[in-house]
């Protein structure tokens, strides 16, 4: 048992290591955040789309950096989950993105609006979070060599692509799957699709994606194969 004196001395002493402990780490916290927030890339930017952010509440339906409501999709890491083009085509039209299905608003945020959204996910997406969030458990998109395909998958099909097709059970169910694409469909028939989807079928549901010639290209390269 402790004499009253001894807990006294242990209870001061305990709390003065501590409140240090609690100040130290507070200073290194605070020295590290530049560096892990990849301050030096805070482009205008990347302000002005914080500033959209914060106008157009994104955070009532979004969760940003463990912050915002659970309505709509996590936001900290998007932009390595679904990449630029399919960013700034919800931005332009969530509804052409997803006929009769996406709840989102459409803001009509101009170009300029657009571009400045984009990058401040972007700079988000790079900031060093000590592995937070954590990875979810969703279907991911199908590996090329469990198709035994030849051609690595490009970025663009993870990123977009998966996002409303499926391959093999995995990814989105608003298009159709693309099993056996290649067998149905011939690379011109691909091409002419994946540059504008409307001259072919007037009524597609799938938008025309601001795709440039060279992903168009590794896109039926890849299609192509799948039979």
């Amino acid at each position: 048992m402790l004499t009253k004196s001894q807990a006294k001395n242990f209870f001061v002493i305990g709390t003065v290591l501590c409140s240090a402990a609690f100040v130290l780490l507070t200073i290194d916290t605070f020295r590290r955040i530049p560096k892990q927030t990849n301050q030096a890339e805070m482009t205008p930017e990347v302000v002005r789309g914080k500033h959209l952010f914060d106008r157009n509440n994104c955070m009532g339906c979004h969760t940003i950096l463990g912050e915002g409501a659970y309505y709509a999709p996590e936001l900290t890491k998007v932009w390595e989950r679904r990449g630029e083009i399919f960013i700034k085509s919800m931005l332009r039209d969530p509804q052409a993105m997803y006929p009769k299905d996406r709840k989102m608003t459409n803001y009509h945020f101009t170009e300029d609006e657009i571009n400045d959204l984009t990058a401040f996910l972007r700079w988000v997406g790079t900031m060093d979070l000590n592995g937070f969030p954590p990875k979810p458990d969703l279907a991911q998109p199908v590996k090329a060599e469990s198709v035994h395909l030849a051609m690595t998958q490009p970025a663009v099909y993870g990123q977009v692509c998966v996002a409303c097709h499926t391959l093999q059970g995995s990814g989105g169910t608003v298009g159709p799957a693309l099993d056996g694409i290649g067998a149905r469909r011939d690379s011109e028939y691909l091409t002419s699709w994946l540059k504008d989807p409307f001259v072919l079928k007037s009524d597609s549901k799938m938008p025309k994606l601001p795709l440039t010639d060279e992903q168009i290209q590794e896109l039926v390269a890849y299609l192509s194969q799948i039979k």
